[in-house]
């Protein structure tokens, strides 16, 4: 029974066959390999599970164009992953047990102001982007303006009304205060 060797093409100047080696790269290593950097963004531990050198996947990177978008896919979608976790963090915060000097221990929520701040600054440009795509149409500009128009007046009668309250009050004591003066003092009533 004759036994088939697995050959592997290599380049170079005269390009020749060689027996496969467990290192030489596969497709099956290839396909690992982006998806651990896809889960862990690590280059590193994603050459070491797939069973290659670090540097054979940069190079492979370099000579590779379908590997070269395979590896931008699964850096932008670990970074999308990431993203969302900052995000939850920064909405929900982390937990964090602390320690009192009586041993006792309590849970509580942290919050990081740098991380919020970031992801802001990160987001502004988009947040604004959708800002101005969500403009409001002219002609509900219009109807939105005759409604706040007609709110602000009701506003400035009701404002009105209440102060001249104040000067009706005033004005009936001054009367009553007349009046009660001219019947303590007949002589000025007549």
């Amino acid at each position: 029974m004759a036994r088939t060797l697995k050959l592997t093409l290599i380049g170079g100047k005269r390009p020749r066959r060689q027996p496969a080696n467990k290192r030489d790269w596969s497709k099956a290593k290839g396909a690992e390999f982006l998806s651990v950097l896809a889960e862990t963004l690590n280059v590193s531990e994603a050459a070491r599970r797939a069973g290659i050198a670090p540097v054979t996947a940069y190079r492979r990177r370099q000579t590779d164009a379908a590997f070269r978008a395979g590896w931008l896919e699964a850096v932008g979608e670990a970074y999308r992953r990431l993203e969302l976790v900052l995000l939850e963090r920064a909405f929900n915060g982390t937990e964090k047990t602390v320690r009192r000097r009586d041993g006792s221990e309590e849970t509580m929520r942290h919050y990081s102001d740098e991380l919020a701040f970031k992801l802001l600054k990160m987001h502004r440009d988009t947040a604004l982007e959708s800002e101005a795509e969500a403009e409001t149409p002219a002609d509900e500009m219009t109807e939105i303006r005759e409604r706040l128009i007609r709110k602000l007046q009701r506003l400035k009668r009701r404002d009105d009304e209440a102060q001249a309250e104040p000067r009706q009050l005033r004005d009936c004591r001054v009367d009553e205060a007349a009046e009660s003066s001219v019947a303590g003092n007949p002589a000025q009533g007549d």
